[in-house]
């Protein structure tokens, strides 16, 4: 089923060479159904290439999905043009009076940063605290998870001694969940990440589960009980070669990085990667869609 999104938007011509099914304003108004609404909070520097990622991932749904997209007030976005911005996002005070089924706040190049350091933190945990009264369930991603479960919940996060770049193995530790129905018993996941939440408090806390696990990686989902929160700690909706892009940009930068790990092919750098989690990150989002999101929101608000 469709998702619809503005006809301009330049992830809609990448989408549509992918037969993404997509539909304009106009079509849509005329369906006699209500479409989900989802609100995506873009926290990452490139958002264009973080649009078309989400898009494409939500649009594995029987379900006709509204998008809206907003970004930060009390911080300006430096890597986008303005007119970007001005023609297809809105900010939380436009839309604050609303009410959306699903929400999305995405990772944030700012982990190393103390959260009260971040400009737009006060920012955010307006938003935060808006949602748990406006929104049915949030996924939040990556620094956005660790801002999820240090405001939500007050867990911490350590640095590693490393970051952590690249494809690394999970598994399933709560098989029946139905955020995972579908996934594998071991999966792979992109990671990019220079900390952690402490793994402890996540597990003792008694209003989160964590359903996979990984020696290396940690755990990947941890979902509130209440399933109005859900945390995932990697990337799965990267491209096949967003690690490779960010492993060359610490190069140039003249970053000490290690090779992002169990990604290129044979280990070199000069092969191609290969997208290795498509099916359980296209999963991952429609189960969202579907179970927590549709099953559970009302149809009026």
């Amino acid at each position: 089923m469709p998702i619809n999104v503005p006809k301009t938007l330049p992830a809609r011509s990448i989408l549509e060479r992918e037969n993404i099914f997509l539909m304009e304003e106009k079509r849509a108004t005329t369906q006699d159904i209500r479409p989900l609404n989802i609100l995506i909070l873009n926290l990452m520097p490139n958002k264009q290439a973080t649009e078309t990622q989400l898009l494409r991932l939500l649009s594995n749904s029987p379900l006709q999905v509204s998008v809206d997209f907003i970004h930060t007030e009390s911080y300006q976005p430096k890597n986008v043009p303005k007119t970007h911005l001005e023609q297809f996002y809105l900010t939380f005070t436009d839309v604050k009076h609303k009410r959306y089924d699903g929400f999305i706040i995405t990772g944030a190049p700012v982990e190393q940063m103390e959260f009260e350091d971040v400009d737009y933190w006060d920012e955010l945990t307006e938003i935060m605290d808006w949602s748990n009264r406006h929104v049915t369930s949030t996924l939040h991603i990556c620094w956005g998870a660790q801002a999820a479960l240090y405001h939500h919940y007050n867990i911490t996060k350590s640095e590693r001694a490393d970051k952590i770049s690249g494809l690394f193995t999970h598994e399933l530790v709560e098989a029946t969940n139905k955020l995972v129905r579908g996934i594998d018993d071991e999966f792979t996941v992109p990671h990019s990440r220079h900390t952690d939440a402490d793994y402890q408090s996540v597990a003792d806390h008694p209003d989160l589960l964590i359903l996979d696990h990984s020696d290396e990686a940690g755990p990947f989902i941890i979902t509130s009980k209440d399933e109005r929160h859900i945390m995932i700690t990697g990337h799965i909706e990267y491209d096949a070669d967003t690690l490779a892009k960010e492993y060359q940009r610490d190069r140039d930068r003249g970053l000490d990085v290690h090779m992002p790990t169990d990604y290129f092919p044979e280990n070199n750098c000069d092969n191609i990667p290969k997208n290795r989690w498509r099916s359980e990150a296209y999963l991952l989002f429609s189960n969202w869609l579907n179970y927590f999101v549709y099953q559970e929101t009302p149809f009026k608000w």
